[in-house]
Parts: C-alpha cells; sequence; structure tokens
C-alpha cells in the first residue's frame, strides 16, 4: 500500500477545502471499500480526508419524505423506524447488502460511491478502462456472467454493485453535495454518469464534492414497496440480479408503480418502460411479465450472463404478483 497522509476534517467546509488542497486527496468514511481497493492497488491516494465526525449522521423527516446526512451507517439507515415505514424497500436493501459488521461501518456517501466488484477491475495486473482508460475491458470476452445486460458499451460492461442505490432510483432520491462553490444537488437519475466511452468517469459530482446526504421526496407508494435480490449464496454476496419495486392498486387497475433493476448496468436501472407500460392497466402476472419483457427488449447480453434476462423478468413478476396480493387484502 502507498504511504498516505490523513487529516480528520472538522466540518463540512474545511473537509471540502482539504480535499480541493490536494488533487490526490480522497475522502474516507467507512472505509469498507476504499480501504479495501488501497491494499490491492486499485486506489492510490496519498492523502485521506476523514469525514466520518462530520456532522451529517441524522435522519429527518421533511416535507412528507426524508432527508438523511452522508455518514449516516447502512445499519443505522435500515434501523430506521421511518425509513421500514415510508419506504420499506429501502430498509430491505440496505440488510441485503453485505455482513452485519460492514453494515455496522459502511455510510451512506460511501455505498453511493462504492466501485463495481469485476474481476478485471480488482485486479492491477489486467487491463480496464475503468480503472485506467483505453487499455481495454477483457470482461467481454473473458469472465463475464455476472456483468450488464442493459447500458454497456464496448468499452465497459462493468455493473454497479450498490443495493442500496437500486432503492433510491425507484423513488426518486436526490443527493446532495458542497463544493468550495458552495451546496449542489443531483437527482440520482443525473448522479450515474451512462458507461459510453468513459467508464472512468462514472458520477456527474463536480470535482472535489463531498456528498452531504440524499433527499426522497414524499412518496405514498412506496409504502407498499419490497426490494427482492438474487444472488449465488445466501449473503454476504453481491446480486446477480435485483429489483425494488412499489405498487398502488385500485380495483384492480394500477394506479401508480416504481421499478428499479440491480446487477444488469453500471448504474442502478430505473425502468420507466415498464412503468409506462403498467401504469392504468390491469394488475395480473401477464401485464407484469409484458412490462419486463418491454423493458428487457433493449438489452444486449453477453456470452454468458444471458441468463440474466429470465432472472429479472421473474423476479419483476413475483415481486409485483406479491405487492399486488398484499394490497388486495
Amino acid at each position: 500500500m502507498r504511504e498516505f497522509g490523513y487529516e480528520r476534517a472538522a466540518d463540512v467546509p474545511g473537509a471540502v477545502a482539504l480535499l480541493n488542497a490536494d488533487p490526490e486527496a480522497r475522502f474516507l468514511g467507512g472505509g469498507t471499500n476504499l480501504v479495501d481497493l488501497m491494499k490491492t492497488g486499485v486506489e492510490r491516494p496519498a492523502h485521506l480526508v476523514d469525514v466520518r465526525e462530520l456532522p451529517l449522521d441524522t435522519i429527518e423527516s421533511v416535507d412528507g419524505g426524508l432527508r438523511f446526512g452522508a455518514t449516516v451507517t447502512n445499519s443505522d439507515l435500515a434501523a430506521h423506524l421511518d425509513v421500514r415505514r415510508q419506504y420499506p424497500a429501502l430498509a430491505q436493501a440496505v440488510l441485503a447488502g453485505a455482513s452485519g459488521q460492514l453494515r455496522n461501518m459502511a455510510t451512506v456517501g460511501g455505498n453511493l460511491l462504492q466501485r463495481t466488484r469485476c474481476g478485471y477491475f480488482a485486479d492491477v495486473s489486467q487491463p480496464c478502462n475503468k480503472r485506467s482508460p483505453g487499455s481495454g475491458c477483457p470482461a467481454i470476452e473473458g469472465e463475464h456472467h455476472n456483468h450488464a445486460i442493459l447500458g454497456a458499451s464496448s468499452h465497459c460492461v462493468a455493473t454497479n454493485p450498490s443495493d442500496m442505490a437500486v432503492a433510491l432510483a425507484a423513488f426518486d432520491a436526490v443527493v446532495t453535495y458542497e463544493t468550495v462553490d458552495g451546496p449542489g444537488e443531483l437527482a440520482l437519475d443525473d448522479f450515474y454518469l451512462p458507461v459510453g466511452d468513459t467508464p472512468h468517469r462514472e458520477t456527474a459530482l463536480p470535482p472535489g464534492a463531498l456528498i452531504t446526504g440524499v433527499r426522497l421526496p414524499a412518496s405514498p407508494v412506496a409504502a407498499l414497496s419490497r426490494y427482492r435480490k438474487v444472488r449465488e449464496r445466501a449473503s454476504f454476496a453481491f446480486a446477480v440480479g435485483s429489483v425494488a419495486a412499489a405498487l398502488d392498486v385500485r380495483d384492480g387497475v394500477v394506479h401508480d408503480v416504481r421499478l428499479a433493476f440491480g446487477a444488469v448496468a453500471s448504474r442502478p436501472w430505473r425502468a420507466r418502460t415498464a412503468e409506462g407500460a403498467l401504469t392504468g392497466g390491469p394488475a395480473t402476472a401477464e401485464a407484469f411479465a409484458e412490462a419486463a419483457d418491454a423493458e428487457l427488449a433493449a438489452a444486449a447480453p453477453l456470452a454468458d450472463n444471458a441468463y440474466k434476462l429470465p432472472l429479472v423478468r421473474n423476479l419483476v413478476v413475483a415481486v409485483l404478483t406479491e405487492l399486488a396480493e398484499e394490497a388486495a387484502r
């Protein structure tokens, strides 16, 4: 591991100033991803600015929605009563990630910025456009069974690993941040950049920005929501496919629906085509399947990951059917 300096920030402006004073500095939250990447040589910061003690650890109700700070731990977010009542899919998504010990350390801000778990990215002896732009993407012809089927490019087929971000995408989350020029915000739809020919540019955050929190707008449909994750072992594993869904059914008709997919793209995939196909139509398994097929029509699977198409389709049908049955009780 490269030697690095360390400094604990006293306040948000101070943290931003420290990072901007050194182009090789990085913010340190829980460290559950960054420190691992430093150990393998993928990340080599010269300076770490510890933001864990900043006053960004609250969860509060705002205008019928929620606002939570960037240093809120995953464990605290999942356990919060308002999160569990108003956005149960978010609590379920957080609990589906990592282990209890890691959730106790990991932070909201760090979760949003965690890097892909693609094996070629993590191995500095291999080429990787995300790690070393222009070097190539060996995953396309190599090991890619858990790589992207939507929104990828010839430059990168890696997937975003976050469970939390999938649920946040379904509920129109907004990411707030601070720069040397003042505060700003990005809708989660705009926060993650399309992979295109610049896979090394993962977010639209301005250079040197510190994530300060997440805002969830009021969303009555989110109260009846669910997150379902498929993985290769029962715990402490990243998804091979996941769905965050919320459903409002009235007299057998879909009044409102939210859908987002995980482990299928370089960012959480908001399934707006499927949502549009379902809204105003019958809440039936057949309609759910047709909507999933409409969303997945744009998929371009590789040789070894086409299994994700029926997997995600079946997840959509199963989760929406469960929610429709729950709504009818």
